[in-house]
């Protein structure tokens, strides 16, 4: 049978079963008839936050910096946010049943002065975080080369502008701002994490860090660390429980190397630690300590 009469016989069936099984979805999803942001405009939003921040990085905003060209951008970005801080909380409003347009006005405006009046300390943070990179990387040549190259600098730039509408309570914009940086580079950090300035993450492909992560200043973290929950409470209707401390604390001055995983709510690894690679921990561990595990002992055989 050719592909025409066969899309002729069978594309009404198959329209109507992807049709049936929508209609289940659409029951999963609240207002679902609203349109919010895509990613494409969140993608544009992102870059132009970052563009304030960094001006001149990767070739957004202008190299020179001067305050005149930022205030530019601020006017103009400011009123892009607001209107998808609006749409994100009408969103949530509508989902719940309400109807409550001036009040999501008035916090979408809230949140967009949050915002930009948070962006020195913000920035503050991000040169730290640089500092950070540039005197923990023996391969670094130079600031502008981790500006310009390192995959962290994406991630954790994306993090802390989305973790300020997270603080906020603004839904659906800090994941999916988090979620791009992720799909960018590789290092998954959820927005909600409270991290502090002086962060590096070298090489960090396969990095993860959870909602309720605490991380303290000066942490350097390898690739392929999870900062993870060690289970899923569940309450008396066998639902997952939300919204309760899951992800561990990490002290100032820790380092942890590639593949190691720290999981729960409950473990704090402490101050001035080193965390070995591949370790596997779900206790808390107490300041200066280093946790390794034992030297595995490989067997070599001669080719000849």
């Amino acid at each position: 049978m050719s592909l025409h009469k066969w899309l002729e016989d069978s594309s009404a069936e198959i329209a109507r079963q992807l049709s049936d099984v929508q209609k289940e979805i659409e029951t999963l999803v609240p207002g679902r008839d609203f349109i919010i942001a895509e990613y494409p405009n969140v993608s544009r939003l992102l870059d132009d936050l970052i563009a304030i921040l960094i001006p001149g990085y990767r070739g957004f905003g202008h190299s020179d910096g001067e305050s005149h060209h930022i205030r530019d951008q601020i006017s103009t970005v400011a009123l892009v946010l607001q209107e998808q801080v609006r749409k994100a909380f009408e969103y949530e409003d509508k989902a719940r049943g309400g109807n409550e347009v001036a009040d999501t006005q008035a916090r979408a405006d809230d949140t967009v002065r949050h915002v930009f009046e948070s962006l020195a300390s913000v920035k503050q943070a991000i040169r730290e975080d640089l500092v950070a990179a540039y005197e923990g990387d023996p391969a670094a040549l130079s600031v502008m080369e981790i500006i310009m190259s390192y995959p962290c600098v994406i991630a954790i730039v994306t993090y802390r502008l989305a973790h300020l509408l997270y603080e906020r309570h603004v839904p659906l914009l800090p994941r999916m701002m988090t979620e791009l940086a992720h799909s960018r580079t590789g290092i998954d950090i959820n927005p909600g994490a409270r991290i502090g300035p002086g962060f590096f993450i070298d090489h960090g492909t396969g990095v993860v860090i959870g909602e309720t992560c605490v991380i303290g200043r000066r942490v350097k973290l390898y690739q392929g660390v999870t900062l993870g929950a060690l289970s899923f409470p569940k309450d008396e209707h066998g639902r997952v429980v939300k919204g309760i401390k899951r992800h561990p604390n990490v002290e100032d001055n820790v380092t942890i190397y590639a593949g190691a995983t720290i999981l729960g709510g409950e473990t704090t690894i402490g101050a001035g630690t080193v965390i070995g690679g591949n370790v596997w921990l779900t206790h808390s561990v107490p300041p200066n300590s280093k946790v390794y595990n034992q030297q595995p002992d490989p067997l070599i055989k001669s080719t000849e």
